[in-house]
């Protein structure tokens, strides 16, 4: 289950938050920054404000890469009883010291690495979190207002930073002035957390008041716990069937059996439609539907993994990356290889949902 972190700068944002749906509410100021840090006295009034009603996480602030500077603060915010700690990762000779100089604070408090997704993180540091007992890891963007999370890494590189922390066992959590509409491709790379501000506060900007109507349809998006009990409806309980779909998305990559294609990058083309159980509405509302940049997402993300000899094996995963997805009951996938001739060579293969007890959607 992905959960949903709201950052808040003033006591009086506390209420909103939570009346909101947050399941984790992060300290920190956002008027100065991704982790510009809250006064240490600020932050024991509002975590007694909260008072165990939520998890609660702060930031250590936008420190320079000194261990003992990070340890110092890291042990001050500890000390204020938060559940988490969150602590900034620069790009810096001295990174891998400030994480093992954390070791020891790590022990006893749960310590998160936040690296910024436009300042070339190293994926590598998540191996050494892991050895210095850290929590988990994030993704944020240091330098706000010059782009979201997804607009400086593409979904596979997110997908290898999800994989990466499940490898080292570290939770993991995706961040970045991220929008309504990329709540739905980022679930389905499985974070443990999603974290938001600009996002809460309408057309005010991250430092302007949040906005209760925004924060519902943030909460909207993220399932507050998986469930199948769509999959069991039927046409009498109002749901429909819809078919989305994109097609001719084409991209250049390594794939073939023979000896001729291995090495060569070919352009492959991809024919998605993916059969949704929904609730029908005419509202205008991004929680009433299922967002196509999914199924762009899946083939990006699972041709990242190539190179492939097969186009059934390409086909095949794309499939169950989208089966995956709980509203999704069918899908149609078509691989087609572009530069072997003058025509187009490839599989079509249609995939459907086994419910429980072996039945078929």
């Amino acid at each position: 289950m992905t959960r949903f972190l709201a950052s808040i700068g003033a006591r009086h944002e506390i209420e909103t938050a939570l009346a909101g749906g947050a399941d984790i509410i992060d300290l920190k100021d956002p008027s100065r920054g991704a982790l510009a840090a809250l006064d240490i006295d600020l932050i024991a009034e509002m975590l007694e404000a909260i008072a165990g009603r939520r998890e609660v996480s702060a930031v250590t602030g936008d420190l320079m890469m000194e261990p003992e500077l990070l340890r110092s603060r890291a042990a001050a915010v500890a000390a204020t009883g938060v559940d988490l700690v969150k602590v900034g990762l620069h790009p810096d000779p001295r990174v891998k010291d400030c994480i093992r100089g954390l070791a020891e604070i790590a022990r006893t408090t749960r310590l998160v690495g936040v690296m910024f997704a436009d300042l070339n993180p190293d994926f590598g540091l998540v191996e050494a979190m892991a050895e210095a007992d850290f929590s988990g890891a994030m993704l944020d963007t240091a330098n706000k207002g010059e782009g979201r999370l997804t607009t400086h890494l593409g979904a596979d590189e997110l997908a290898r930073f999800v994989a990466t922390c499940r490898d080292n066992r570290l939770t993991c959590g995706l961040a970045g002035g991220l929008e309504a509409p990329d709540v739905p491709r980022l679930l389905a790379l499985g974070p443990d957390v999603l974290g938001f501000r600009s996002a809460l506060c309408g057309r005010h900007g991250r430092s302007g008041q949040l906005d209760p109507g925004a924060i519902a349809l943030i909460r909207g998006l993220i399932p507050a716990e998986a469930t199948t009990a769509v999959l069991r409806s039927t046409a009498a309980d109002g749901t429909v069937v819809d078919r989305i779909f994109v097609r001719d998305y084409v991209l250049t990559m390594e794939i073939g059996a023979y000896s001729h294609e291995r090495g060569q990058q070919q352009r492959v083309s991809f024919d998605i439609a993916a059969d949704i159980r929904r609730t029908p509405s005419d509202r205008d509302d991004l929680r009433q539907v299922f967002s196509y940049d999914v199924l762009t997402d899946a083939v990006r993300t699972v041709a990242a993994e190539g190179p492939f000899q097969l186009v059934e094996t390409l086909a095949e995963r794309i499939a169950a990356r989208l089966l995956a997805h709980g509203a999704v009951v069918r899908v149609t996938v078509r691989v087609e290889k572009r530069d072997l001739g003058p025509g187009g060579v490839g599989v079509e293969i249609v995939r459907q949902r086994e419910l429980a007890g072996g039945e078929r959607q």
